[in-house]
């Protein structure tokens, strides 16, 4: 698949969108981000698999432990032929005066309302380049 300079942009907001979502608390705009059997895999950073949207929406919502602020940064595009990869890392206010650091691993496909995450990897450090982006959604 090859992916335009349009695509690209829009692909490139996914990451403020999905901060700005969790942010302002409005957990109906996920469903802009993700698709609807979205995988979000945050056992790297000692949480657990969410799985669908509905899933992802009740732990945004209810379970999650969210900073206080999410900044995107180091957002890059690959097109790997079969799949799209989007990577990036979020630096987020912790409150406190403390900051935390993870790295976002995505799995995005074109739907017919837009890009949207299929499988997100979330972890506290960098995935070793020797793990391919998202080899194993299920």
């Amino acid at each position: 698949m090859t992916i335009d300079v349009a695509d690209r942009l829009e692909l490139h907001e996914l990451p403020g969108r999905y901060g700005d979502a969790i942010d302002d608390r409005n957990w109906d705009r996920l469903r802009q981000i993700f698709t609807d059997d979205a995988i979000f895999d945050l056992t790297g950073v000692g949480s657990r698999r969410l799985s669908g949207i509905e899933d992802i929406v009740h732990f945004m919502n209810v379970e999650a432990q969210h900073p206080k602020t999410h900044m995107m940064t180091n957002i890059y595009v690959e097109d790997l032929g079969e799949m799209i990869t989007m990577n990036f890392r979020i630096v987020a206010l912790l409150g406190k005066g403390f900051v935390g650091t993870a790295s976002y691993y995505d799995q995005v496909v074109k739907t017919s309302e837009g890009w949207r995450v299929k499988h997100r990897d979330c972890m506290l450090q960098r995935r070793d380049k020797r793990d391919a982006p998202c080899d194993n959604p299920a």
